[in-house]
Order: structure tokens, then sequence, then C-alpha cells
């Protein structure tokens, strides 16, 4: 087995073994935090649920809150308006597809991709819970996601792209799936620019969301790389010394002309406003189906 076989088996050994802790029978009545092995390699103030407002988790099943082992808030980040199709890489118990669903509401759609058929299981059961209708999550790999082509406005991630060993590969099939116009809003641990990759794998493991994180000019070559344009990292919080959580932002290229813009799509992309909006046949076949280049399902 080759050497990023072995981090990605690690990997999702580690994300199997914290979902199973997180379900409702080791869990117990979850009314009073996880057990020891849902928390990372660092403090539980720089990683997990303690990074979310209340207000946001409020209502939410007590299992996809214990579940959360991200690195920040990126519902929030990405500024999600109503009627988006949005994209979480890394969904595992689903958190922040379901606050997601709840900000674009019931004409916009949120979709989670997981390697991890463990968190899987757990994620459709909390979208149970919480009645989400609008949500659907789907096994893969962030490196090949398992949608088409110009399918989401929107793709968020939560402490997951460190995790890739194809990083590259990531943001290249980021790029891939967003329309013309859509954005990236992460969240990430990020290394500064001076930390060598050596002293990274020094303050943490691999599958801790440290060892793998890109400095910060990695991952704005990474992004300009494969065509995204206005990219930023802001540094948040420090996780481990000259390691932060992120916030990672960037843009798709625009659409073309007469094609629907995101904050437009909820009205423009309305059944008998189609064909006007976007030309004849925008609507699709369905979930992951390809669409226009005007991003019309």
């Amino acid at each position: 087995m080759s050497q990023d076989a072995q981090t990605v088996e690690l990997v999702r050994s580690r994300y199997a073994a914290a979902a199973v802790a997180a379900s409702p029978e080791a869990a117990g009545d979850g009314c009073c935090g996880g057990p020891a092995t849902t928390s990372l390699d660092v403090g539980s103030d720089v990683f997990g649920a303690a990074l979310y407002a209340a207000r946001d988790t409020d209502g939410l099943p007590d299992q996809a809150v214990l579940a959360s082992l991200g690195c920040g808030n990126p519902t929030a980040v990405a500024d999600l308006r109503p009627g988006e199709r949005v994209l979480d890489l890394g969904s595992g118990g689903g958190i922040d597809v379901l606050l997601s669903a709840r900000r674009v509401g019931p004409t916009g759609f949120a979709y989670g991709v997981d390697m991890t058929e463990e968190m899987l299981e757990l994620a459709r059961a909390n979208a149970a819970k919480a009645d989400a209708t609008n949500v659907e999550f789907l096994r893969g790999r962030i490196e090949a996601l398992p949608l088409r082509d110009a399918s989401v406005d929107v793709v968020i991630s939560n402490c997951v792209v460190n995790l890739s060993v194809d990083k590259a590969a990531v943001l290249a099939e980021v790029h891939r799936v967003l329309v013309p116009g859509g954005r990236v809003g992460i969240s990430d641990v990020v290394a500064e620019d001076g930390v060598s990759p050596e002293e990274r794998a020094e303050r943490g493991s691999y599958v801790g969301c440290v060892a793998g994180a890109l400095s910060r000019t990695e991952y704005l070559a990474g992004l300009a790389a494969v065509g995204f344009t206005d990219a930023t990292v802001e540094f948040t919080h420090e996780v481990a010394p000259g390691m932060h959580g992120a916030i990672v932002r960037a843009n798709k290229p625009g659409a073309a002309a007469g094609c629907c813009q995101s904050s437009e799509l909820a009205a423009c992309c309305e059944p008998d406003a189609k064909d006007s909006c976007c030309g004849a046949g925008a609507a699709g076949d369905g979930a992951g189906a390809a669409p226009t280049s005007c991003g019309c399902r």
C-alpha cells in the first residue's frame, strides 16, 4: 500500500470511529458532550461545536453537533442565499449541510459528499431527525466529486481540504462543479508561510488536521492554478504554533451574458421561467444533472 493510500485509510478509519462515537448508542442521551474519541489533537476551543453560535445549532439533532470536528463555521462565511445550491466537502455528520439547507430555504438545496460510510449513515439519520428534505448525502472522494459540471452555486468545507493527499485535484474538482460566477467559502487549517512541511508535521498529526495543511501562499497559488479569482485566506484563530484556523474565499469567473446569476437563481429558475431566463432545456434531469451554462436546472 502506498503512503498516500495509507494516509487515506488512516483518515477514513479515524472519522469512521468518530461517527460511531457520536451515534445515539455511544453518546447516550447526548445531553452533555461526546466521548473523548470525538475530539481532535488540539483543544476543543479551536475545533468542533464550540465554533458555532448557539443560535446556529439550536434545533439540530444532538448527534450532528457531537460529530462536528471542524475548525470554523463555513455556512456563515459563505454568505448563503435563498435558492442557492450548496456542496459541502467532507460533510461528516451533516451539521454544515443542515445549516446550509436552512439558509438556502425550500427553493435551494444542500449536498454533502463524504468517503466514510459511517459518517454518511449518521448524516442521513440526522437529516431525517431534522425533517430536512432539501438535502442529499453522497458517497465519494473530494478529489473526484460525484456531481456534474456546473451543478452548484457555492462550495463549502469545514477543515477537510487539509486532509486530502491531492489538494490540487480537490481544488480542480471544486472549480469544475461550480457554475460560472459561483464561489468558495471554506474553513480550513492553514500554515503561516514560514512554517515548513516538516514543522507542520511536528505540530500535529495528519488526521488531526495539522500536518497536511497548506501554507497561505500555497493555498492562494493552488486556487489561482485551477482558475479561481479574488482568492483570500484570512486567519481566525491559532490551533498550533504557526498554524491557524482560516477562512478561504474565492470566485469562479462569472457567467456569460444572458445567464442566470447566483442571486437570481431562485426566481429565474422557477419551472415556468427557465426557458425565458436561461434558454430551452435548462432544466436538466434531476439532482446532480448537468445544467446549461447558466446554472439552471
